[in-house]
């Protein structure tokens, strides 16, 4: 029997739920329980709430907040400790070079977005042993 790993996904472009729902299905190590919100507030709304979130993937816009540098920052001030990944469909700007310094844990391209990367997210961040 696999472990249960709950996932908040935070973008607001439903089609990212489309397709890391899709891609989660793919993943074998681990049964990825995927929760969608659309904002920050609604994320919050939903930690706040009592559900168990092993992992937040943070898209790196949301409005109206202007990046992750205000988003990240939020659901650490609410007190989540879990790992926090940003995740963008360009990591050019040079802010993303010092995510941790905003409380991110790591920060992922998008396009690199696979079955093979989840599960050595899920390894490295969430499932350690």
């Amino acid at each position: 029997m696999t472990q249960t790993i709950h996932i908040l996904l935070v973008d607001d472009d439903p089609a990212e739920n489309v397709i890391l729902r899709a891609l989660m299905k793919k993943v074998t190590s681990a049964t990825i329980e995927l929760h969608y919100r659309e904002t920050i507030d609604e994320a919050l709304a939903f930690l706040l709430g009592g559900n168990a979130v092993h992992m937040v993937l943070m898209d790196n816009r949301l409005q109206p907040q202007a990046d992750f540098r205000e988003t990240v920052p939020a659901m650490r001030k609410q007190g989540f400790i879990g790992p926090i990944g940003v995740i963008s469909s360009s990591l050019a700007d040079p802010y993303f070079q010092k995510f941790e310094e905003y409380g991110a844990d790591f920060r992922l391209d998008k396009s690199e977005l696979d079955p093979t990367a989840i599960e050595f997210i899920l390894r490295e961040y969430v499932t350690k042993g």
